[in-house]
């Protein structure tokens, strides 16, 4: 590929001799210096698809040029940190500053005090150093949004273009994601110049290799369930929940039945979160709960089993669940608990013979509050205005959460 010598020598010290697919069809477009929109599962190798590029084009380029990497999570940001780091022998020009939420921000100060060439971080924290004027950005000549579908998902849109605001106009983007949902199609036509289509898998689905099952229960059925499956299931597993809260009394309640469970969501603190993933990652513990947004990111290679026990919000979300298991072409296995609130809010859930129909472009509705407020109409004598107002109120609430 016409790569850098120090950049050949790395990818030979680390044994990275065959491509994945997204990487042969990304790596020469970014080498020419074409925008690129790539579709590609977690788990096919589209970090080294991004990072080759951009660390040839670095080492090629005398000025002192710059790259920005903006993924949705401290984990992810991390991971992404290690893998440009392998690409880099020890007596690289090239410095990375790793800019996350829940470190302390004088160590990003050093780091950026250094003049980095590469620039990795969280949406929040990026935008932070440049409105502080720390992080200098009229340099910056490659641009990455990974996971995008994730961080629209998290909010970050607003801030993803209040990013590019500051950025030259005049630079290379490189932005990968699960699935393309129209309003990142609509950034990439904004903010690129005719971006090449990069596309592994068809973002509607699920890998091949993950073995998809239901189980239909009521929500006071759902935890004696849980637990036979633990029971039955050999290896790792995460366990999805739609909140913190839920994340905390699930991963409490599966301890005091003597099953070594942690949780993991937004509110832990860096260091904790580090020792939670740690944990899991040497098989200490053998059960993780997770929200969908502290999940994002997590690069632990032998998980075997993704259970959601709360139903995913949509197709994509239900992807990056999966994504989880079956990475780099090992087997996974994928169980979703199904309420019959689940049924009605996810009409196209299942196929007419019960089976899992996500692999299909199946379309989500959010659960309307319709026919809450005029379920009280029937009660109104027995319970009169005030109960009702309070019941129409509550239902509301609990349509939101669940």
């Amino acid at each position: 590929m016409g790569l850098p010598l120090l950049l050949a020598q790395a990818l030979d010290k680390n044994s990275f001799s065959v491509p994945t697919p997204v990487q042969a069809q990304a790596i020469p477009l970014a080498l020419k210096g074409k925008d690129i929109l790539g579709s590609a599962q977690t788990g096919t190798g589209k970090t080294l698809a991004f990072a080759i590029p951009l660390i040839a084009k670095l080492l090629g380029e005398p000025n002192a040029s710059t790259a920005l990497v903006i993924v949705p999570t401290r984990e992810l940001a991390q991971q992404v940190t290690n893998e440009i780091g392998k690409l880099l022998l020890k007596n690289s020009v090239l410095k990375i500053a790793l800019l996350i939420g829940g470190e302390p921000i004088f160590r990003q100060l050093n780091q950026l005090q250094r003049r980095p060439r590469i620039v990795i971080g969280t949406p929040g924290r990026i935008i932070d150093h440049i409105e502080r004027k720390t992080l200098i950005t009229n340099n910056v000549s490659t641009l990455v949004l990974d996971e995008v579908d994730r961080m629209f998902d998290m909010g970050f849109g607003i801030q993803i273009e209040g990013i590019m605001k500051y950025l030259p106009k005049m630079r290379q983007n490189l932005m990968f994601s699960a699935t393309l949902p129209g309003d990142i199609v609509k950034l990439a036509e904004k903010y690129s110049n005719q971006p090449e289509r990069v596309s592994v898998e068809n973002e509607a689905t699920t890998s091949v290799k993950i073995k998809q099952e239901i189980i239909y229960a009521s929500e006071s059925e759902k935890y004696g369930k849980l637990v036979t499956q633990l029971y039955q299931r050999k290896g790792s597993i995460i366990v999805f929940v739609r909140t913190k809260q839920r994340a905390d009394q699930l991963a409490y309640k599966l301890r005091k039945d003597n099953h070594s469970a942690l949780a993991i969501h937004g509110d832990l603190k860096q260091r904790k979160r580090k020792r939670v993933i740690n944990s899991f990652r040497r098989g200490h513990n053998k059960i993780m709960v997770a929200t969908d947004v502290a999940s994002r990111g997590l690069d632990i290679p032998h998980i075997q089993h993704v259970i959601n026990y709360d139903a995913p919000e949509s197709q994509a979300n239900y992807i990056h669940r999966t994504g989880r298991t079956a990475r780099a072409g090992a087997e996974g296995y994928a169980l979703s608990f199904i309420t019959s609130q689940d049924k009605k809010r996810l009409p196209t859930l299942t196929d007419k013979k019960g089976e899992l129909n996500f692999d299909c472009n199946v379309q989500f509705k959010k659960c309307s509050s319709k026919k809450v407020s005029r379920r009280p109409s029937a009660l109104k004598i027995k319970y009169g205005r005030k109960k009702i107002s309070t019941f129409k109120k509550k239902s509301t609430v609990l349509e939101k959460i669940y």
